[in-house]
């Protein structure tokens, strides 16, 4: 928000800064010195997303009448007709057919002039019946929020329009259909806790404030200063509850490259397996298993990170598991593969000591697991292909990992993806290491690089528990059959891919194209597949061991 210094001026309330106002207008309301975002109306709002001259609002009713015949120091019907008269609207959001990067979507954008962006049954309907639109005409819901909470002054009539919205964004996961909220400053109470957090990808502005209880409530129940990023964005992403946050300007684009993914037709390449497809383990050269291992673990072996921009057009990094945690040992997001739109998630190792310490080494929390499954039901709802690539040494070993489930997050995905509807790929590239790279193995195709491995325990675990000293590592490695020609010979693994040079690592780019090539035939061969036939093949795959 600002004040106002003169007809032509404005000053930013954080920092004191002037700026001209038509300027600070073009640049969205953000200060250029500390940017700060000030609040912008539903019109605003709509043009700075929307192509132009593509907004075409809805008709939708207003609320005329007081059910509790209530008033404070005004009536509340007293209280409307002056939010109408200060904001020029009818209802505290604005809903409008448009479109974003050329593909049509359903706005719902919320302005906080009106009485707080509060939550009545006039917003209610006027929600509900923009998700009745999206799911009829099956466009993606863009929803921008901005709220207090819900409308007091319609007491309980309001509450039941957290249901109602609610029920409304069900039937767009029932649809299949995109939904994206935008959380700006503030959203607050029932707004939060019903359609502003329930979309499928959820982007907030940077320094937006969102939650159920706002602060000063928090503090007066607890009688403790809060910190100052309580409730923020920043924090909020931290902890895995919001999948990016934005500068203002940058929305649009974001908004743009996900629907582009998601909602532009499927392309199928003409590529075709590559040579460096085997199927006979007869062709692979009889490496030492020790010297694989050391091999699978090189540093600079690319990451899912490195493959993903290597491989996909608009990939978009999706972040957390919607249930306080966002563990970045296991990351994931959508992007286009040779024109198929996809879901690829993978272990990140990182690439230097600092990184690798920081990402755990690959190692995933059970939050990690959790975001994953998000992640392939997000897949599953859009209908695309899940691409999986492996590299980890085995799941976390440390306390916090037990104490949150680490056993019972595994267990859920292998349970999910035996039943995910989509086709899965799964490539091992480094470690497979234990039921951490199970985690996300379950595949209708399964490819392992050259120089991976991929075992029931660590080599070094396997010595000290059967050995009794690590220094038996290579000989457990050669026990454990760990490496391509073995895996090929058990079945493990469909295929292995030969890197090209000295490996993945000294020939990223290469390595790169030849799995562009052996995911790109997989997906179009398992897309002629009816669902049910693919499910039973990949049933049958685990029941054979």
């Amino acid at each position: 928000m600002t004040a106002a210094v003169s007809r032509d001026w404005v000053r930013c309330v954080k920092c004191g800064a002037i700026a001209y106002g038509k300027r600070y207008r073009r640049d969205l309301r953000t200060c250029a010195s500390c940017r700060h975002n000030g609040l912008m109306t539903a019109p605003e709002r709509i043009e700075s997303l929307a192509d132009e001259g593509s907004v075409r609002e809805f008709e939708a009713p207003s609320i005329t009448d007081d059910p509790l015949h209530f008033t404070d120091t005004k009536s509340y019907l007293r209280r409307l007709h002056e939010a109408r008269e200060e904001s020029g609207l009818d209802e505290a959001v604005v809903c409008a057919h448009a479109a974003i990067g050329g593909f049509p979507v359903v706005l719902a954008v919320m302005d906080f002039r009106f009485m707080g962006g509060s939550l009545g049954r006039g917003v209610g309907e006027r929600v509900t019946r923009a998700a009745e639109a999206a799911v009829q005409e099956r466009v993606p819901l863009v929803i921008v929020t901005s709220s207090g909470g819900a409308r007091m002054q319609e007491g309980n009539l309001a509450l039941m329009q957290m249901v109602k919205t609610s029920q409304a964004l069900a039937e767009l996961d029932a649809g299949g259909v995109l939904t994206i909220s935008v959380l700006t400053d503030p959203t607050y109470g029932g707004v939060a806790a019903s359609f502003a957090t329930l979309p499928d990808i959820i982007l907030a502005e940077e320094g937006a404030r969102t939650g159920f209880a706002g602060p000063r409530v928090v503090e007066q129940i607890t009688g403790e200063r809060l910190p100052e990023s309580f409730q923020k964005a920043e924090s909020l992403f931290r902890h895995g509850f919001v999948d990016a946050v934005l500068a203002r300007r940058s929305i649009r684009s974001r908004i743009a490259a996900i629907v582009r993914t998601v909602q532009a037709p499927s392309e199928t390449g003409a590529c075709g397996p590559s040579n460096w497809l085997v199927t006979d383990s007869e062709r692979l050269p009889e490496t030492p298993a020790w010297d694989v291992v050391r091999m699978a673990r090189k540093a600079g072996r690319p990451t899912t990170l490195d493959y993903a921009n290597m491989l996909l057009d608009d990939f978009t990094e999706l972040h957390g598991d919607r249930l306080g945690t966002d563990c970045v040992a296991l990351v994931g997001g959508i992007g286009r593969l040779d024109g198929r739109p996809v879901m690829m998630i993978g272990h990140q190792k990182g690439r230097d000591t600092a990184e690798r310490v920081a990402r755990n080494f690959g190692m995933a929390s059970p939050g990690g697991y959790r975001k994953a499954a998000r992640l392939m039901r997000l897949a599953e709802k859009w209908r695309l292909p899940v691409i999986t690539l492996i590299d980890t040494p085995g799941a976390d070993p440390g306390i916090d990992a037990e104490e949150q489930g680490q056993a019972w997050a595994i267990a859920d995905n292998l349970r999910l993806m035996s039943g995910l509807s989509v086709p899965i790929v799964s490539v091992v590239t480094g470690e497979g290491g234990s039921g951490g790279a199970l985690a996300l193995g379950v595949a209708d195709r399964v490819y392992a690089l050259s120089n991976a491995v991929y075992s029931v325990i660590s080599p070094e675990g396997c010595a000290s528990i059967l050995w009794k000293r690590a220094e038996a590592a290579p000989r457990a490695a050669e026990a454990l059959r760990l490496h391509a020609p073995e895996l090929l010979r058990m079945g493990i693994i469909d295929a292995v891919i030969e890197e090209p040079g000295n490996g993945a690592h000294d020939a990223p780019l290469a390595t790169a194209q030849l799995l562009r090539a052996v995911l790109s035939d997989a997906i179009d061969d398992l897309r002629r597949h009816e669902v049910d036939e693919l499910l039973k093949a990949r049933r049958n795959r685990f029941r054979s061991y």
